[in-house]
């Protein structure tokens, strides 16, 4: 099967000048201007087959979103090369641009001021997409993502919620192939979010589409995604299966418990690791295969107000990783 995105060496630099504080360091600096060069991609080489559904993951900081930029056109690797959908993407081709989409969830593509549907027109338009194919491609994103109230509404009056929902319509709505997601369930509740990953899912596989998806909800990765690419300070660290990440780097779940009375946190070490303990609160580290036997204890022979049972941070995974590579 035909590589849908495959990367060499892709590396981006940036450079900010450098200003030494005081009104002196600024007349300094317009006649001897200093810079810092910071290294957001190091080196990275990966290679994705045409329909896969790969988690992209990394703390924040890590370079996930400058790699997802260069992939989508928007910036140009400072070395290194890449190939989306058998195209260089920052020529910027038009094929290239109505085979794709980008969707970030701390940056809109709607228009501020005028109703998510004024977009919609507009995206119509810019795809060439007929009134027919219009209008059903929008009808099904409007059911699905429960839009239809906030159609008309401005932009600027949306939740964030709302908001992104709009946003994936739009990036959806010319049925691309390359689908670029970058936190795409951000500040949606928790029905919203089952409903957008159900979504991507069938999007997939009803339309074949190539999706890379960055997300600190460890519940989207494990929901979609068999394969991960780990990056870590610019860094390829880890390109294989979801399950073999999680056995190696996050064997354990996190319990979090709060009691209405003090707890000794010596008597809980038979249930796991205590990692932090104040407040009438403790935060235990669970093995898997104990969890549930663990959390019943707890309920069973502790004063315990609030119970909750969390997967392990991306951010820790990515760190252990980051520890033992």
């Amino acid at each position: 099967m035909a590589a849908a995105i495959e990367t060499k060496g892709l590396t981006k630099d940036y450079r900010s000048p450098l200003k030494e504080p005081g009104l002196w360091g600024g007349v300094k600096s317009l006649f001897d201007r200093k810079y810092k060069d910071t290294r957001a991609v190091d080196g990275v080489s990966f290679s994705i087959e045409e329909g896969e559904l790969v988690g992209f993951l990394g703390a924040n900081g890590a370079g996930k979103t400058t790699t997802l930029k260069m992939l989508s056109g928007l910036l140009t690797p400072t070395s290194g090369a890449a190939t989306a959908l058998g195209h260089v993407p920052w020529k910027r081709e038009p094929a290239f641009q109505r085979s794709i989409s980008l969707v970030m969830g701390q940056r809109s593509q709607l228009w501020w001021e005028i109703p998510a549907y004024e977009t919609f027109r507009l995206n119509q338009a810019i795809y060439g997409l007929s009134d027919a194919d219009f209008k059903k491609h929008l009808d099904e994103l409007v059911d699905l993502l429960e839009l239809g109230e906030h159609l008309s509404v401005p932009v600027k009056k949306l939740s964030l919620g709302q908001r992104m929902r709009c946003e994936l319509a739009a990036a959806l709505l010319h049925r691309p192939r390359l689908l670029l997601l970058d936190e795409p369930t951000i500040g949606l509740d928790v029905v919203m979010q089952k409903n957008v990953r159900e979504f991507i899912k069938a999007y997939n596989k009803r339309s074949g589409a190539t999706i890379m998806l960055t997300s600190h909800n460890m519940t989207d990765v494990v929901a979609l995604c068999r394969r991960v690419i780990v990056i870590e300070k610019g860094r390829l660290l880890y390109d294989g299966a979801l399950d073999r990440l999680v056995e190696r780097y996050a064997d354990h779940k996190i319990l979090r418990a709060r009691f209405t009375t003090d707890v000794e946190p010596g008597d809980l070490k038979g249930l796991g690791v205590v990692v932090k303990y104040e407040e009438r609160c403790v935060t235990l580290e669970v093995p898997r295969a104990k969890i549930a036997a663990s959390a019943a204890a707890l309920l069973r022979s502790y004063p315990v107000a609030d119970l909750n049972v969390e997967e392990v941070a991306i951010d820790d995974i990515v760190r252990r990783l980051f520890t033992h590579a």
